[in-house]
């Protein structure tokens, strides 16, 4: 517990110094907008998988948007206390991207450095794109990733591992109320320490109920690996593969600011 606070504590600060920067308004629009957000969760679920070894996780993130489009943003959870990921107990994110609106449609794509504090051999980079617009009454986003190979985020058998992906998002306000339906699904292949050369679909249905600045999510989330494969790969702490990867309720709270 006193590693998630810490964990707590590090997101909380490098926020606030962002918070405390100028955002260097003119009369016509602010050359700078800032946003942020600050979510308590039941864990740490990213593509299906549990990174907090099924503990609770407190995350923190801040953006700071041009108004030509172009941001920088930080992003950051606590993760297993028990010491996974090489013995951090914090993932901070290091977000750089552009995004515009075409007509219709909102473009968005960048990078992403995933830092693990305190470890040498588990940081990497990633790459992301998303088309996002209505569909009738849907919101839709439709995107791919990829991780090019690289050697610190591999077990030592796979120094040349790389990861791709594609996923959509789904939401659906119900008019009148503060409730949207959310779905989810996406794929992964490639031999990176996240689907060690399985191809690996994830999948997460479920609501957010709006409240002011206030967002609660509710959502049933998985993948399809079975469960021998997920036990040798997947084991991340205390808990076997199996429980970290099969389908569970996940419930996040989240405020906007």
């Amino acid at each position: 517990m006193k590693k998630i606070v810490k964990a707590a504590l590090a997101t909380t600060a490098f926020a606030a110094a962002f918070a405390a920067a100028p955002a260097f308004a003119d009369d016509a629009a602010p050359a700078l907008k800032v946003t942020g957000s600050a979510t308590l969760a039941t864990e740490y679920n990213l593509r299906g998988i549990s990174q907090s070894d099924l503990d609770p996780a407190i995350q923190g993130g801040i953006t700071v948007t041009t108004a030509p489009g172009f941001y920088v943003s930080t992003w950051a959870s606590s993760l297993a206390g028990n010491g996974s990921f090489g013995g951090s107990n914090m993932e901070l994110d290091l977000i750089a991207g552009y995004s515009k609106a075409v007509g219709p449609v909102t473009l968005d794509g960048g990078v992403i450095y995933y830092v693990y504090p305190g470890t040498s051999n588990h940081d990497f980079f990633e790459l992301y794109g998303s088309v996002a617009g209505k569909v009738g009454p849907v919101n839709a986003k439709l995107g791919p990733s990829g991780a090019p190979a690289q050697k610190n985020p591999n077990p030592p058998a796979r120094n040349n591992g790389h990861n791709i992906g594609v996923y959509t998002d789904l939401g659906l306000p119900i008019s009148g109320t503060p409730l949207t339906l959310k779905g989810h699904v996406g794929y992964s292949s490639g031999n990176s320490i996240y689907t060690w050369g399985k191809d690996v679909v994830d999948y997460g249905v479920g609501a957010d109920l709006a409240y002011g600045p206030l967002v609660l999510n509710v959502s049933y989330v998985g993948t399809d690996l079975n469960k021998d494969f997920a036990d040798a790969n997947y084991n991340l702490g205390s808990e076997l593969g199996r429980k970290l990867t099969r389908g569970r309720v996940v419930a996040t709270l989240t405020a906007a600011f």
